[in-house]
């Protein structure tokens, strides 16, 4: 063998060497991350009871919604001509409210009449978005009319999952563990996912969106199999009573007699407002960024779209810990405070709108929407009878779900004029604060029922 030879083989030898050792590393590195995940997600019972299933479950899905929203910002927002764009986005929007605004109301009772298969329907959510996101993929490669029904498919299945897995927290929460706390930790977790799995969609849409599309779809069939394997308390509903949609949002004595208290209407109303404006600035800010030029970012509209969208992601955050640190504050009072700070900040954006007053729209929406949920919840445990409280609490999220839809088709028809829009939401943010505070007051002015003024049964462990 030649010198030369001799030096290349050595060489690649070598290289060959270092790069098991890598491999070796990275592979003890990942196993240490998924051992140290594993303990967090079961503590405080959390294994005991199966929640951390459902935790994990939910990294899964928000680690999909991330690839799947890459896809479609490089498809239906950056590929499509603007006012074809807007007008999809529309119908999108229009078809997703039906499932909340029609369908719910009469397939919500048969399924509470019919309650075993819950594990079943919130896997049919991630199979159809894993169905969907690899049949989008093939549409997007040729163009085909089918992506955006497709993507409408998609989108439907994502909210759905989130009115099923409400319902689903309730029945694995384990004695050691409040609901804001489960919540915390099932938010946390889709945060991870979400940071996890944004980059690596990013890096697959650099070759094509179609690639981000069938890591989302490889994602969602891994979300399939977790749902499965849920513990069979999900299926279980024993001693539960239904509330419907209705007496949630009605006034007088309505909500009384179905044992929700006016603090929890005020709590939902205040979160209605949250979710609206979180919707609002999806669509709005998408829109405006893709349509207009922002002096010193013309250049990278997507950077800065990129920008106010992880601003809002690390609003999430710290209001995930700022929800578990407020814990001993009255929730009724913080999440009230939350709607008056989205309000606060959405005027400070329409003054002085540029790249910064975005990003910080972006993290104050984030943070109060994630506070004020939190905040919610615990109202939802604290004051909600027991035997009504996993219904209360599914049918709460159907309602939120519906205020973002709404705020979305705001944000889709709203004229494309930064100021203007947001000096608009913040007037609806206002108004909507002065109607919840005149409800509240009035809710407060009102006797009780007699069924309402009996004693209440004795507290849950859980509480608190």
């Amino acid at each position: 063998m030649q010198p030369e030879e001799h030096d290349s083989a050595s060489k690649a030898a070598t290289a060959a060497a270092a790069g098991r050792r890598m491999a070796a590393l990275s592979g003890r590195a990942a196993g240490g991350a998924v051992r140290a995940a594993r303990r967090a997600s079961t503590a405080s019972g959390a294994g005991e009871s199966g929640l951390y299933r459902l935790i994990e479950l939910h990294a899964f899905n928000a680690a999909g919604d991330s690839a799947l929203a890459v896809a479609l910002a490089g498809t239906l927002f950056f590929q499509v001509p603007s006012g074809e764009a807007r007008g999809h986005i529309a119908l999108f929007l229009g078809i997703t409210m039906l499932p909340f605004a029609v369908i719910a109301p009469l397939i919500g009772p048969f399924l509470d009449r019919f309650r075993r298969g819950r594990r079943w329907a919130i896997g049919a959510t991630m199979a159809i978005r894993a169905f969907g996101c690899w049949a989008l993929a093939g549409a997007v490669a040729s163009g085909s009319a089918w992506m955006f029904p497709l993507a409408l498919t998609c989108l439907i299945a994502s909210k759905a999952y989130g009115v099923t897995r409400a319902a689903a927290v309730p029945r694995l929460l384990p004695e050691r563990l409040t609901l804001v706390k489960a919540n915390s930790r099932i938010s946390l977790a889709g945060t991870s996912g979400a940071i996890i799995s944004a980059p690596l969609a990013t890096l697959a849409s650099l070759i094509g969106s179609q690639w981000a599309l069938r890591y989302a779809a490889l994602v969602f069939i891994g979300g399939t199999v977790l749902a499965i394997l849920l513990p069979a308390r999900v299926d279980s509903a024993a001693g539960e009573e239904q509330v419907g949609v209705a007496p949630m949002g009605a006034s007088g004595s309505s909500y009384r007699r179905a044992g929700i208290t006016p603090l929890v209407i005020t709590g939902l109303r205040c979160n209605a407002g949250l979710r609206l404006l979180s919707g609002f600035l999806t669509m709005f800010m998408a829109f405006l960024l893709r349509s207009q030029e922002i002096p010193t970012w013309s250049h990278s509209r997507t950077l800065l779209l990129a920008l106010v969208i992880g601003a809002a992601g690390l609003g999430s955050t710290i209001g995930t810990f700022a929800g578990s640190l407020l814990r001993g504050r009255k929730p009724e009072v913080v999440v009230l405070v939350t709607l008056v700070g989205d309000a606060i900040a959405a005027v400070y954006a329409a003054l002085f709108f540029g790249p910064l007053p975005a990003m910080v729209l972006g993290l104050v929406a984030g943070f109060c929407q994630q506070l004020g949920k939190l905040s919610l919840d615990s109202l939802i445990q604290r004051d909600v009878p027991e035997h009504v409280r996993t219904s209360v609490f599914a049918r709460s999220e159907t309602l939120l779900q519906l205020s973002w839809v709404i705020g979305g088709f705001l944000g889709v028809f709203m004229p494309q004029i930064a100021k203007l829009g947001l000096f608009l939401v913040a007037g609806v943010l206002i108004g909507w604060l002065v109607l919840v505070l005149r409800g509240r007051v009035l809710s407060a002015r009102r006797p009780l029922s007699p069924r309402a003024a009996s004693p209440a049964p004795p507290a849950n462990p859980n509480s608190g």
